[in-house]
């Protein structure tokens, strides 16, 4: 039966069951539209698939529930339609940004710079967070952009425009760039503060810049390992300044008695 629908195609999967693929080739690409539980299913889909290459009046704002073919399908078809280029993710470019729609509600913007990594990689979203596989793992995007996984938003970052889901370069502004560091306005101006967690949160020390906030966050890190202190520490990793420098910084930064009366219990 299925044979006199254009664009279906019978598969079965491993245990047996007969299922229905759809497809449909349009500018000589050859675009899959899903599987189905009947064929007459799977058509309609092929038709409807027809239908919006054709129609250019069907914009994304148009999907909805009752739409036979899925949401992310709806995507790349109306970007091959209007771009011109077929993706396999739900990308829709636009003039110089496009936009990663995971849902009508989850919409996500990144730069032009960002196109060839996200139509190759699929995001998945768990809550409020966004993932990709990369190298078998799932990783948070926001590591690209520099976002560190223990970040807080307000204090660490913040997005410009106030859109969370605006992932474009020119919208994320990076307080602190290094683990223990916190970013403080003052009256007399802006201060980095670097705290350690060992039995609760230590103050190691206030300081005028977020180098030497991170060299301080690593030198009590040296210190509490020296006492014999073991604990999962990250020490932060500074590769513009020489070590020169580096061990410069170090040896003048003060560290909070606080510290070294812990060392001394």
């Amino acid at each position: 039966m299925e044979q006199n629908l254009p664009g279906v195609f019978t598969a079965r999967k491993k245990d047996g069951t007969l299922y229905y693929r759809a497809s449909i080739t349009h500018k000589k690409k050859h675009i899959s539209l899903g599987s189905y539980k009947t064929p007459f299913m799977a058509y309609a889909a092929y038709l409807e698939g027809i239908s919006l290459l054709a129609d250019n009046t069907l914009a994304l704002e148009d999907f909805s529930k009752h739409r036979v073919l899925s949401f992310e399908k709806w995507v790349c078809l109306v970007n091959f339609r209007d771009n011109h280029i077929y993706f396999a993710t739900p990308i829709y470019v636009r003039k110089n940004y496009f936009e990663y729609l995971l849902s009508p509600e989850y919409i996500l913007k990144f730069d032009i710079d960002d196109l060839f990594f996200y139509s190759s990689h699929k995001i998945m979203r768990r809550g409020r967070h966004f993932f990709v596989a990369d190298y078998g793992m799932q990783t948070n995007i926001m590591n690209r952009y520099g976002i560190k996984n223990y970040a807080v938003k307000g204090r660490d970052y913040r997005f410009v425009n106030g859109d969370d889901l605006d992932f474009r370069y020119e919208n994320i502004e990076i307080y602190n760039h290094y683990h223990g560091v916190i970013r403080k306005e003052t009256k007399k101006g802006t201060r980095y503060v670097a705290k350690i967690h060992i039995n609760g949160n230590y103050t190691i020390g206030s300081y005028e810049t977020d180098i030497e906030a991170a060299i301080a966050y690593n030198k009590a890190i040296d210190l509490l390992k020296k006492a014999g202190i073991n604990k999962n520490f990250s020490p932060n990793y500074l590769e513009k300044i020489s070590p020169s420098v580096y061990a410069d910084i170090y040896e003048k930064l003060h560290i909070s008695p606080k510290i070294t009366a812990y060392l001394r219990e």
